[in-house]
Formats: structure tokens, sequence, C-alpha cells
């Protein structure tokens, strides 16, 4: 058995399965603290599924905190970025483009060094030690032990930015460092950024990763915990503690896998409906399909394994205009219980609507008994097309695909939907996040730029699977169960030496104590 648990800005959802099956599941209200609402939601489906706390093998939490200390600018510590790139990166400076409240929350220090590779391995010049002394002793006089380092190509060649951390590492031991390349993806300015959010949260990913294994211990769990990243896959506790930046996006990545797992589909649109926004994402092969395009978190642009979701301004809060035409983007959110008509408040919200068209007994139905018929159906009309222009921007092809719906906001679609070739309401949708990050697997990636005239391609993807196999493992997995999910070729026609871009990514299940303990025998 294994639990799993999505941390939201305004539910904490939690389910226990039991192999395939969901056994108990509730919703509750997210608190300031976080450890809080995660005991209580534990309390709920420990208690309904009386099932000994021996059985549980696993949990897995999903969780939304570091995307928002991002958002907000809390909880981040000043961080050095050091760029390894001269003479030829010095163009554009580190955090150059990066909004001025959260260059100003990291602190704008920024360092550049000679060094780096060309996009094939080689020295684009040498490292120059008494250049990296003096940054040292930079970092010495303002004190500051979170250290970002990126270097030209790193993903090639990370021999760079190894060195200059062994050296800062000796000389300031309690440094706590991100190196770019293992975050993997090539552009420098992108991977730089990235490193940069990663290391200002890495205090506060302590204290996070604390505060969930102290709630499943005061709980009388002893399992592993694990957390899930932004690919659908999870990451050990210890894993987080180094890489928090990878859980970006991770809410939106559980409810499609969650949506996998309670259909069947491997291939689909998923419309997860929450009480501000509707989410749409596209089902790949089992897994979120990944955006190929930069990813902005926060007003900063990283190059993060993200999925590839379109958020419009419809949910279970959402504000209604006088006529129905316009619904949203404004919501009342967590107020709806306040707010709403239905709920004694003055706003009419497309739960409103929903309960006057007789599509849900929620609340008072007399307080919506007056609404004009023709505002209750121009308002549904409106939902339903917006949804339905947000799936067809989102389908792969023009041929029809099956949707999903999902989120506790599911139940204000009504009737069918023009884009959708059929249309799922699968049982425990309203939990479909906390189902994804149970059922999720271990996984990484890794992309390189080759050319096949140096090795062979199956040499090249060998040494790739290979490596993203051992950073696998060194999440969690199990080597035995990792399997390759995704390979990605890229030709580099205005490069030498027939340059290609390979992106491999593996998945794998999680080492349970049987596991390691038969592969250390």
């Amino acid at each position: 058995m294994r639990i799993g648990i999505d941390v939201g800005g305004t539910h904490t959802d939690a389910v226990i399965l039991d192999g395939e099956l969901v056994i108990a599941a509730t919703k509750v209200l997210t608190t300031a603290d976080v450890a809080s609402g995660v005991e209580n939601a534990l309390d709920v489906i420990l208690d309904d599924s009386a099932v000994g706390h021996e059985r549980i093998e696993q949990v897995m939490i999903g969780t939304t905190q570091f995307t928002n200390a991002i958002i907000e600018r809390r909880e981040l510590t000043p961080t050095a970025a050091i760029r390894i790139a001269l003479p030829s990166g010095s163009g554009m400076p580190p955090m150059f483009d990066w909004p001025d409240d959260i260059a100003d929350a990291v602190g704008r220090h920024a360092f550049m060094l000679s060094g780096g590779s060309l996009y094939d391995g080689r020295e684009l010049a040498a490292l120059d030690d008494a250049e990296i002394d003096n940054v040292i002793k930079q970092l010495n006089g303002l004190k500051i032990r979170n250290v970002a380092i990126a270097s030209a190509f790193s993903p090639m060649n990370p021999a760079p930015e190894e060195y200059v951390a062994k050296k800062i590492r000796r000389a300031i031991p309690d440094a706590r460092m991100t190196l770019s390349h293992h975050f993997g993806r090539l552009g420098l300015i992108e991977r730089e950024n990235a490193a940069v959010l990663n290391t200002t949260l890495l205090s506060f990913a302590e204290r996070v990763v604390t505060s969930f294994l102290v709630a499943v211990e005061k709980r009388g769990l002893t399992c592993p915990v694990y957390i899930s990243q932004n690919d659908g896959t999870l990451m050990s506790a210890d894993f987080v503690r180094e890489f928090p930046a990878l859980t970006f996006a991770s809410g939106p990545t559980n409810s499609l896998r969650g949506a996998c797992k309670l259909t069947g589909l491997d291939n689909a649109i998923v419309v997860d409906i929450g009480g501000t926004t509707s989410d749409i994402g596209v089902l790949q092969n089992g897994f979120p399909r990944e955006s190929n395009v930069v990813v902005d978190i926060g007003g900063v642009r990283t190059n993060f394994r993200m999925p590839d979701v379109l958020a419009i301004g419809m949910g279970g809060g959402s504000l209604v205009n006088e006529d129905g035409s316009r619904i949203g983007p404004r919501s009342v959110g967590h107020r709806l219980v306040s707010e709403g008509l239905v709920f004694g408040g003055s706003t009419i919200t497309t739960t409103d609507i929903l309960v006057a068209g007789g599509g849900a007994e929620i609340g008072d139905k007399a307080a919506v008994k007056d609404l004009p018929r023709e505002l209750v159906d121009n308002a549904q009309a409106t939902m339903h097309s917006m949804l339905d222009r947000a799936i067809e921007s989102m389908k792969p092809s023009s041929q029809p695909m099956p949707v999903v719906l999902v989120g506790g906001g599911a139940i204000l679609v009504t009737g069918n939907l023009q884009a959708a070739s059929e249309l799922h309401r699968p049982e425990n949708a309203g939990v479909a996040n906390a189902i994804g990050a149970a059922i999720a697997q271990i996984g990484a990636e890794v992309e390189r730029l080759v050319s096949y005239r140096s090795i062979s391609r199956d040499d090249a993807l060998r040494e790739l699977k290979a490596e993203a196999t051992d950073r696998a493992v060194a999440a969690g997995a199990s080597r035995e169960s990792i399997r390759t999910v995704d390979i990605e070729e890229t030709s580099i026609p205005y490069m030498d030496e027939a340059a290609t871009r390979i992106r491999v990514k593996v998945v794998g299940d999680i080492a349970t104590a049987a596991t390691l303990k038969q592969a250390a025998g």
C-alpha cells in the first residue's frame, strides 16, 4: 500500500492505494504551516481505511511550496551566481533580465570567470586559479554560503564547474552549491537561472522536507517519503533537499498522471478544473507532454522539464458577468464558501450557475432560484465554449482525442464537449492529483550534443542511457526496473561535425529495502 498527498494552495488531497484500488480519499484545507494540513489529511485516510500503519510502504507528496516561494519572493536565501564562460560570455551577465524584486531578494551577486567549453566539449578557455581565489575571497567577505555555478556547455563537459566547486568547498566547507550541469539542458542563460533558483531555495527545502518527514513520523508511519517532480516522476526526500526546483509544476503533472491511472488512457487531453483556473494538458504514452519553449518561473527564464499546460481563468469560484457571456478570470478562490450565492454571499460564481441549472446540490439552492434562466444557460454555454477552444489549441493534431475531466471543479461540465471524441469522468477524479503522486515512478533525463562522426549513434545512446540510469538510481530508483521512455534527436545543421542534440529520459520503480539489499548482495 502507498499514500499519495498533493499539497495545493487551497486544499490538501490524500489517498491510500492498495495496489490498483483507492481505499480511502480526502480533501482537507491546506494550513499555513502546511505540515498540519498533511497531518490532518493523514488522520482522515488512516482512520477511514483502518489500515495498519506497518502496511504502508511509501508516502508520495506533491507540493507547490517551492513554486510559490519564487512567485511570492519569500524564503529566498542570498545566492552568488558564478558563470564560467569568459571571454565570450560577458555580453549578458548573470540575472541581467530578472525582475528587480526577485533579483534584489536573491542579492544580485554575480561573478564571471574564464573557462568553459565549446559545444563539442573542447576547452573554450583555461581556468584561472587567481580569478577563482579572488571570487572565494569576495564570497567570504559577503558571508554568502549559497553558490550556483554555471559553465558554458557544461552538460558536454562538467569539469570546469566541478573544479570551481571543489575549490570553493575546500575554502568554505559549509557552502551549499548547485552545479548547473545537473539540470541537463544546454542553454547557458536558462540553465544558469535554473541553478540560481534552485540554490536560493536550498535552506527552505531543508525546512520543508523536514516538516514533511516529521508530519509522517507523527502519524506513526516509518516508511520512505518521496516528493513529486515536474515531469511526473519522484525524488527521494534527500534528493529534494539538493534539487527543490525540480518540483516546479508538479501539481498539474500529478493530475495528468492520475487521469492516466483512473482511465487507463495513455494518450488523451486532461482538463483539471480547480477553484480559479482550468489546466489543460496532454498525455503522451502515459506521461505529460513536455513544453518545448523556455519556461518562465516568477518572471525568470529557465529550462526546467515542465509539462505543456494551458491555464485558463475558469474554475469553481470564477466570477460570472450579468448576462453570462464572460467567465473569470477573476475568482473568489477559497472565499467561495463565504462569497458565493449558495453560501449566503452576494457574488455570482460558476458554482452558483451549476446549482441554478440543476447540475449539483451544493449549499442553499433557494439562494439562486431567482437567477434568470437566460443568464444560467448563457453562462453554461460560455464555460463549455472556453474549454472547447482551449482543448482544440492543445491537441497535437486535428485528429479527435478523448478528454478526461479531473479536479474538484470538473462538475461544472454538465454536458458534452464538442472538442472531445469521448468524455471521461472517472471515479475519484476530484483527487486525481494525489493519485498521480501515489503512482509515480523515479525518473531522470540527460541531454547532450554529439557528433556521429566521432561516435556511433548506438554508442552515444548507450552512454546517455547509462548516465540517466545513474541519476535515476541516485534519486531512489531500482536499477533493474529502469526503462527508457523517451529519446529525442535533433540535428543541428549549422554546426560543424554533424552535431546532433540527444535527450534521453528513463523511469524506474522505487527501490525497496528488498531490492536495495539484493543489489548490494
